[in-house]
Order: C-alpha cells, then structure tokens, then sequence
C-alpha cells in the first residue's frame, strides 16, 4: 500500500486525487478497508450540538461532491465536510491549478470551487450509509457578484440543510474572484443577516460555521468575530488557505497565485485561532490548517479548537494519518 501511494504521487495532481479517492470507494465496497487502514480507537466526544467518535474531521476540498462520503467515512474520522458546493456545476480555473511541495508538506491549489452543483450532492447525501457527522461547506458561483453572489449561499443553504449534521459558509477561498470581500463589515452583515432569515423560515437548530481566511487584520478579525457572535451562526472554521507564500523556501513557487495549504500554514492559523480566543473566549472553532502530525493536532486543541480537520496532511502522508493522529 505504501508502494501504490508512493506510485499515486508520481501522476498529475487531480488524476492522482480521482486515483487515491476511487482505490478508496473500492477498498471499501470489497470491505477490504481496514485491513489496509484499521480505524483509531473512539473518543467520543459531544461540541457544538454534536456527537462525535473522535476531534478528528477531514475538512472541505477532498470529497467537493460527496462522491466518497462513506469510503472516508470508514477511515475512522469522527465528522466529514464535503464541498464546497455551488448552486451550479462549474470547471474551475484553468489547468494547471493544483502544486504539491512535498519536500515542504505543501500545496499550493487555485481550484476555484470546481464542482458539479448542489444537485449532485443532494443525491449523494440522501444515498449515504455513512450515519457519521456530515457537514456541508456552501459557496458561490465565479459568476455571481453582489445579491446574486448572497442568493446562491442560500440556494445551497436551503437544499443541504435538512440532509447534513452542520453547515459551513466558506467566505474565505482566495480562488474566486472577490470573495473575501465578504469579510467586509457591510458585506458580511448582508450575507449573515440573508441566512439567519432562512435559518428563522425553516427553524434551523443545527451548527452553521463561517469559514474565515488566516490573511485578516486585527480590525477585520474583531469585526468578523463581533458579527458571528451577534448572528446565529454556531462559531468559526479557522482557517482557510493563505495567500502570503513567505513562509515556502522554494523561491519557484513564492509567485504562484493561489492559496497555500500544509506545514507552512500551521503557525498561521493556529496563531489566529489563538487571536480568536483572545478577542472571544467563548467563541467556537474548528482548527485547521498544516496539520501533519499528532503534536500539531494537540496545538490546534491547545490554541483552542474543539475539533481538529486535515487535508493536506491527508494527501501527503495516505489514510494512515487518521490513526497516528489519533493515537
């Protein structure tokens, strides 16, 4: 199995992705999973209104269509969020979009929320066995901008709320254009005042999270905690990508444009959850960020996460990650 993910590696990004993803769905379909990846020990915990196995998530961006949901799920993680989801199917950016680092347990992606639309996972979330924490990360499409943009968060909010354990509001990818403007204060106020009126029409009771970028002020990060705690959102998924690349030491990839996740990222996010808990202590989160390693998953609930996601760890070093963080 090490040899495969050794192998994996070798192919271009995404095709490598569909590879490890598709080996997974049939390991599991064979129910052949786990004498490959045996699932952790449970650690049962109960945060933010949900009961959990373990701290341990796989965050946004791995499974954008719900496409594995129980194949992941089988890996022992204690809660799951796919997407992120836009009403509409779209490609993407342009090819090439995707830069791993591994000497660096890095990537460096410029996607652009590329998926195939609300619709699909609706149908992939009511087919799931999997009966583990399933969140849904929303967005928007590339196109959309102004009320059109806040209309396709409550598109995507409307059809996945009734099939999911939480919803994330992902404001923060820097891969479509001009969506971090809604860290703005105005923005921010009409975008979460837009879904806690939907929150109040259907009688939502679930967790909602903001997903928020690790590139924020001070100022900005006091406005955005200040607006989250006045809403009825739960708490905050920190962070996002960054797009400041100083901390890479291969020159030749400083100047790409897109956002940097792994090791690099770790001390940023974890500084802003630390950030976070300075402005509001009581305020919820979801750490992650450059998570590679069990000492890095304790920091993350050290700084003060409730709960823990991985990504690039999980592309770098295969499915075994899930139990030696766990250990």
């Amino acid at each position: 199995m090490n040899l495969l993910l050794r192998l994996i590696k070798v192919f271009p990004p995404e095709l490598s992705h569909a590879i490890a993803l598709n080996s997974l769905k049939i390991l599991h379909f064979l129910n052949l999973i786990h004498l490959f990846f045996p699932k952790p020990k449970i650690q049962r915990v109960s945060l933010f209104g949900m009961d959990l196995v373990n701290r341990l998530g796989i965050a946004a961006g791995l499974d954008k269509n719900g496409d594995f949901i129980d194949s992941l799920g089988s890996l022992g993680f204690g809660f799951i969020e796919v997407g992120t989801i836009t009403p509409m199917a779209q490609k993407g950016n342009p090819k090439p979009r995707i830069f791993r680092i591994f000497n660096e347990n890095a990537i460096i992606n410029r996607l652009g929320f590329n998926n195939k639309g609300v619709d699909h996972l609706v149908k992939k979330l009511k087919k799931r066995k999997f009966n583990g924490i399933v969140g849904v990360n929303i967005g928007a499409n590339k196109e959309s901008s102004g009320q059109d943009r806040i209309n396709d968060y409550l598109t995507c909010f409307r059809k996945v709320h009734e099939l999911c354990d939480y919803i994330t509001v992902n404001i923060s990818s820097p891969n479509t254009p001009n969506l971090r403007d809604l860290h703005q204060s105005d923005n921010l106020t009409d975008l979460l005042n837009a879904i806690e009126g939907e929150v109040i029409k259907v009688n939502y009771a679930k967790p909602i999270f903001l997903k928020i970028s690790p590139d924020e002020s001070r100022e900005s990060l006091e406005s955005i905690i200040q607006a989250v705690d006045e809403s009825s959102f739960s708490g905050l998924i920190a962070t996002n990508t960054t797009i400041n690349k100083d901390n890479l030491e291969n020159p030749r990839y400083k100047k790409l444009t897109g956002g940097l996740s792994g090791k690099p990222l770790m001390s940023k996010s974890t500084k802003t959850i630390i950030d976070i808990k300075n402005i509001s202590l009581n305020m919820d989160i979801i750490g992650v960020g450059g998570v590679m390693t069990k000492e890095d998953f304790h920091e993350k609930i050290n700084a003060g996460a409730g709960l823990v996601q991985i990504y690039t760890g999980f592309i770098v070093h295969g499915p075994k990650i899930v139990n030696e963080l766990l250990k």
